[in-house]
């Protein structure tokens, strides 16, 4: 009976560590930011400017603030937020600047249409000063009131010119 006893005393020591080690695996991790690459977080920064300097994208910008903001963002993917989230993250923490393309909204669609009017405009324009400076290709001439031996001699030369 005793053997028994110390057999299962046993059995339940060599358990413990085992129930230990479940309970371990059900605690919530901190996200793994080794699992993301500099690529992954230098794609998401090179849409974002630097909110410090002036119009340098976050991904090669050198000071100590931009290093910390690609930080942030590798954390961010770490857990698992995608780059629309991250990019309005910034721009609500920094204001609209820091986008490297704006939205296609709002005033915003200004800049999007704007450069496809300007060429279409230059285009036509364009065309149209080539059209008038080009002119027409034959010119009628009006010979009324012209000596018509004058005219004959006129055209009889034009065609001499002409052919050689």
């Amino acid at each position: 009976m005793i053997k028994r006893v110390l057999l299962i005393v046993a059995l339940a020591c060599l358990m413990l560590p085992l129930g230990a080690a479940q309970a371990q695996d059900d605690l919530p991790t901190e996200p793994d930011d080794t699992a993301i690459t500099d690529d992954q977080v230098n794609a998401i920064a090179r849409e974002l400017y630097c909110p410090v300097c002036e119009n340098i994208p976050l991904d090669v910008c050198g000071t100590q603030a931009c290093a910390d903001w690609r930080q942030e963002i590798r954390t961010m993917l770490a857990e698992g937020r995608s780059e629309a989230e991250i990019k309005g993250y910034f721009a609500d923490r920094y204001g609209r600047r820091v986008l490297a393309t704006p939205d296609a909204t709002g005033i915003d669609a200004v800049a999007w249409a704007f450069p496809i009017v300007a060429v279409t405009i230059g285009v036509v324009g364009l065309v149209v000063v080539v059209r008038r400076m080009t002119g027409p290709t034959q010119t009628v001439v009006n010979y009324d009131g012209l000596d018509p031996e004058y005219v004959a001699r006129i055209e009889a030369d034009l065609k001499e010119m002409a052919a050689s």
